[in-house]
């Protein structure tokens, strides 16, 4: 069984509706950042860096989101998560999530104006597609949701503004594993850090 450290709300929210979407069974460690529990020695002999995600399988570590959303997929290639239509489509999935990784994810540390920027570079990326690569809901499309989750949570942005990601956003809140999700974290609370331990 996969063991799964995540704190409700923040980066691991991704690994965690994914988790949900291949039907994995898996044993769930909650990390409290109020508590600072991301850095009990315990958990920093797992993950040095003492962020979330981090999923074990068989005693070995995975970190980071895009490792963690890309293990799922391959494994469980039933759910339908890894996009499809060969090396192109693959390769587009990469770009976003390294692109979602290094620039979105930042932007939020960066200040208001710099967070709503990016999203506006979302947007055009997305354009008038459904999903992010190829046609089907994926791992990009995942991890794309999250942070758009949190980003209209905390700004509430108006619809206008980003009206592609917002039919997006609604998109992919319809996923049962998506709604599960969210009623699982949230029944536990959020605790968003300003700081490190985010990812």
């Amino acid at each position: 069984m996969l063991i799964f450290y995540f704190a409700p709300g923040s980066s691991s929210m991704a690994t965690h509706i994914a988790l949900h979407e291949v039907g994995a069974a898996f044993e769930p460690r909650l990390l409290s950042f109020k508590s600072n529990e991301q850095q009990r020695p315990d958990y920093l002999a797992l993950n040095p860096e003492g962020k979330v995600p981090a999923l074990v399988i068989d005693g070995r570590v995975l970190t980071e989101v895009a490792a963690t959303l890309y293990y799922l997929a391959k494994t469980y290639p039933q759910a339908g998560l890894w996009p499809q239509g060969g090396t192109e489509g693959e390769a587009q999935a990469v770009s976003w999530m390294s692109f979602i990784a290094a620039t979105v994810h930042p932007a939020r540390r960066a200040g208001e104006e710099r967070w709503r920027e990016v999203f506006q570079l979302c947007e055009k990326r997305l354009g008038q597609n459904e999903w992010a690569v190829g046609g089907h809901y994926s791992i990009a499309d995942i991890h794309l949701f999250r942070l758009f989750w949190r980003f209209v949570d905390a700004l509430h942005p108006p619809a206008g503004d980003y009206p592609g990601l917002m039919a997006h956003y609604e998109r992919v809140m319809a996923h049962p594993a998506v709604k599960r999700t969210i009623e699982i974290e949230s029944g536990i609370g959020y605790e968003f850090p300003q700081g490190a331990g985010t990812r």
